[in-house]
């Protein structure tokens, strides 16, 4: 019996990583692979304004973008401008063969420019934020039992040793705190030096032995100097009670030579030594959402923390709309990571409700579809698990939803622990949670219902009203 092959819906091809010329920008036409390949020249030359990006890309893109983009910083952004080198150059790869005069098309359309360089034009006009968008949606800091330490799940804290990282995310779920304030953001400040925040730290992971499970954030850990982070994951080490350490880190992909400095490498080595001595399991949780981010450097890095000992580098990606809410874009991610740069592929959470992300936003059906659809291509234990992290609930897998009203785009979730704030709430394991879609993706039905709810002279300022929320009564 013969049998027609009519075509997978995705067909995976083995495709090798490559790093982009950074040359190809009028900026960087003299830079050499020495000063590329240093942490110090990258940092030294981060991009962090209209004019510093000009001078990397020159005339090449149109003045109506620069334009787009100031717009945005005055009246939209979160997050302040920050861009490594190595990150930016991911940023529409094949411009060396784009005629010059169509740069500001494909720059517009680039997925790394979508989230890492927002302009005006992307975000929505009718409903810039959610209603029920808060400057800190999942409500860590109300958490907090020590200055940056949330204890929000029984057996697991995050530790935010501090507020900067070595690139700025525009859908920062931490954008409360994390980086400089913006026109339309002034953030949140850590009041404690870091030696004492750490020790507050420590203490409290001293006298709570019911948490085994420590993720070391911020910010970004890379911007933690070694000699202060090698102390911290010591002394976590010598806490019997805590088992897993992950260190939070998106420069793994952002600044790769980093993690590939001597120094770095070396007090790896040393502390993953350690934990393979007391049974711990020390992993890296990296954060990389479209194919393009990845190049060798970034394998490298990758591979240079394995050799050093730890046990795993996984990835964490958020789902974001005209970035990877696609199958393809997912699982040529999910290849990549797996295949070619030892990462290993492990969540991508939806996108937050903070303020004026409407535009990054998915659905939880669209959400639970792409679930579906990445099913039977990778491993097993490389299928990443799309997550939606519930306001006062945490992580859910997206087919875990209690009930769903999609034409109200409002989905129901329940929780099985109490977090730290709820020690005496006696309905806290039955009461149902609510998460919102975005109006937008609702039928005409919902978003009247919700126009009823909030009035349009309401809708207009929800960005700059959700933004401007104080976050004083959590503090």
């Amino acid at each position: 019996m013969s049998h027609q092959l009519t075509g997978q819906p995705y067909e995976y091809k083995r495709t090798p990583l490559v790093e982009p010329d950074w040359r190809r920008f009028p900026g960087w036409a003299e830079v050499t692979e020495e000063e590329w390949s240093s942490a110090q020249w990258q940092r030294v030359h981060c991009v962090k304004n209209v004019a510093q990006l000009r001078g990397v890309l020159g005339d090449r893109v149109d003045d109506a973008f620069y334009d787009d983009l100031a717009a945005d910083g005055d009246k939209r952004a979160t997050m302040s401008m920050l861009l490594p080198p190595q990150m930016l150059n991911t940023i529409a790869p094949t411009l060396e063969t784009t005629a010059p005069g169509s740069w500001t098309e494909a720059y517009y359309a680039d997925p790394i420019r979508r989230y890492m360089l927002p302009v005006f034009s992307d975000r929505r006009t009718d409903w810039p934020s959610h209603p029920h968008a808060t400057r800190d949606s999942l409500h860590e800091h109300d958490m907090w039992v020590a200055e940056g330490l949330t204890h929000r799940y029984p057996t697991k804290v995050l530790a935010e040793l501090l507020s900067t990282c070595p690139q700025y995310c525009g859908h920062c779920t931490r954008m409360d705190l994390v980086g400089n304030s913006t026109p339309t953001i002034d953030k949140l400040k850590l009041k404690l030096k870091p030696m004492a925040r750490y020790d507050a730290m420590i203490e409290y992971l001293q006298s709570h032995p019911g948490v085994r499970d420590v993720v070391v954030s911020g910010g970004d850990v890379a911007n933690v100097p070694w000699k202060n982070l090698e102390n911290f994951i010591s002394r976590l080490l010598e806490i019997e009670s805590i088992r897993d350490i992950r260190l939070a880190t998106k420069a793994l992909m952002g600044l790769p030579q980093h993690w590939l400095q001597d120094d770095v490498v070396d007090g790896m080595g040393r502390v993953a030594t350690v934990a393979r001595e007391r049974g711990v399991n020390l992993a890296i949780h990296t954060h990389v959402n479209h194919v393009q981010s990845l190049t060798p450097t970034v394998a490298r890095a990758a591979r240079a923390m394995l050799d050093a000992g730890v046990r795993d580098v996984r990835n964490q990606g958020v789902l974001m709309n005209g970035v990877n809410n696609s199958p393809e874009a997912l699982l040529d991610l999910c290849f990549a990571l797996q295949g070619e740069a030892n990462i290993l592929p492990y969540y991508f959470y939806m996108c937050d409700m903070i303020p004026n992300s409407e535009h990054w936003r998915t659905s939880v059906s669209e959400a639970q579809a792409l679930q579906t659809a990445i099913m039977g291509y990778l491993p097993g234990y490389a299928t990443p698990r799309i997550i939606c992290d519930v306001p006062f609930v945490g992580k859910r897998w997206v087919h875990q939803v209690g009930r769903y009203d999609a034409e109200h785009g409002i989905s129901y979730w329940t929780k099985n622990y109490r977090t730290s704030i709820e020690a005496a709430d006696p309905d806290a394991l039955t009461r149902e949670y609510p998460y919102y879609d975005p109006i937008h993706t609702l039928p005409e039905a919902g978003q009247a219902w919700w126009r009823d709810q909030f009035p349009p002279s309401q809708i207009a300022e929800a960005g700059h009203a959700a933004a401007a929320l104080s976050r004083a009564a959590s503090v």
